[in-house]
């Protein structure tokens, strides 16, 4: 009889035979149900990453989960060199749901932002009148819109970047929220898109001056250019609204989505855009052998229900409002420097030296303490655990959270 293999066994497997592009926790996870994970020993944990905010409606939910295995038993995927019956369903949907009137779906992130950026280049060149291969797209410092050559080309960190290049012609690089540089940039004629993330996610939960994403819209129509949003981390009712940018009633002329709308379940990522920017893009000028399968199209469906029933946005807003009120008392220890947020996308930022490993060992400690968070950047923790969080629950992973930073200035000795 085979010796029943632990956390370590697992860790060794992947250490052997897998990449080493990432460094996770020594947590090692076999179960999720709602706001929780079990490891493989039966260790049970709070969320509070959410695969990044791709779990917003819980772990296996199981309106998603049982929208999944009976289309999974009817019909998994096609490729669009046919129709399905489950893509329309879904575009119409989700272009109700969000406001646009098309959808174009893909798979990861990444894709998405990719194609975002495709469409605004054609857009570009067949409404504004920009020369052929002449277009430039602006982007944000600090930004993060995935691990492809086409978006680390406008990365300022170096880890994204370096020993990845020649880079993507066309882009530039101005400061986050920054209206001033912002309507600089767009003096240029030949600029066709402004993209940001409405929250910077990676970046440490950079939340944006108030005025920022309303004058980000009001420029960018002032001088016919496309606004951007990607809100792959940041919409799907993380930050109490359905997406970031109806907190300041402003509306996207492409917005990006993934992660949550599949509720973690496989990868579903979608653009959506009005008529007028989508339909630069024809037959064969773009496409992926996934995107828009019908396995894909009802779970997107059954995440956004979710979404819809259980009032997840309105969650989100107030159970955020009463997570940073309980976290403020942190900010009387001098080694905390922000306690910041919207929604439940919140981050508390460290005051240490570069290459400090304090944020990695506050994490280890919130491990053994049954919470599971990561840092960002060096100096930053962020706090995104499942909507569907119970208040009992969110009070208990609060505890778990003060006791453990209340001992940050002894640990950092």
């Amino acid at each position: 009889m085979s010796k029943t293999k632990k956390s370590g066994d697992y860790i060794a497997i992947e250490n052997q035979y897998g990449a080493h592009n990432y460094h996770p926790l020594p947590v090692v996870l076999s179960r999720g149900q709602g706001a929780s994970v079990w490891d493989v020993e039966g260790k049970k944990y709070f969320d509070f990453l959410s695969a990044y905010s791709a779990v917003n409606q819980g772990h296996c939910h199981p309106h998603i989960i049982k929208a999944l295995t009976d289309q999974a038993a009817q019909l998994t995927l096609t490729s669009r060199a046919f129709y399905n019956d489950q893509l329309g369903r879904f575009e119409k949907f989700a272009a109700e749901f969000f406001g646009f009137d098309k959808l174009l779906p893909m798979n990861s992130g990444a894709e998405a932002v990719e194609t975002a950026l495709k469409l605004c280049r054609k857009w570009g060149y067949e409404k504004k009148g920009v020369p052929i291969n002449k277009a430039k797209i602006v982007f944000v410092s600090g930004n993060f819109h995935g691990r492809t050559l086409g978006v680390i080309s406008a990365s300022v960190d170096p880890s994204s970047t370096g020993g990845f290049g020649p880079y993507m012609p066309g882009y530039q690089v101005i400061p986050y929220n920054d209206l001033a540089s912002l309507g600089t940039a767009l003096l240029d004629p030949e600029v066709v898109g402004f993209i940001c993330e409405p929250i910077q996610g990676e970046a440490g939960v950079i939340v944006p001056d108030d005025d920022y994403i309303p004058g980000v819209r009001e420029l960018c129509s002032k001088h016919n250019v496309l606004f951007i949003a990607d809100e792959v981390q940041t919409g799907i009712a993380r930050t109490g609204a359905r997406i970031c940018c109806d907190h300041y009633e402003v509306k996207p002329d492409i917005l990006i989505l993934g992660k949550a709308l599949s509720g973690g379940v496989l990868p579903v990522s979608a653009v959506l855009a009005d008529d007028d920017v989508m339909e630069v893009i024809r037959p064969g000028e773009h496409g992926s052998t996934f995107g828009g399968n019908p396995l894909s199209s009802v779970v997107a469906v059954a995440a956004l229900e979710v979404i819809q029933r259980e009032h997840l946005s309105e969650r989100a807003e107030k159970l955020g409002i009463k997570f940073r009120e309980s976290l403020q008392a942190l900010e009387e220890n001098p080694m905390i420097t922000d306690v910041r947020g919207k929604g439940l996308l919140n981050a508390i930022e460290l005051d240490i030296d570069e290459g400090s490993d304090l944020a990695w060992q506050i994490c280890l400690d919130l491990a053994k303490s049954g919470l599971l968070a990561k840092p960002t950047h060096g100096n930053i923790i962020r706090f995104a655990p499942p909507l569907v969080i119970t208040e009992e629950e969110l009070d208990q992973a609060t505890q778990i959270i003060l006791k453990v930073f209340n001992k940050v200035e002894s640990m950092s000795v």
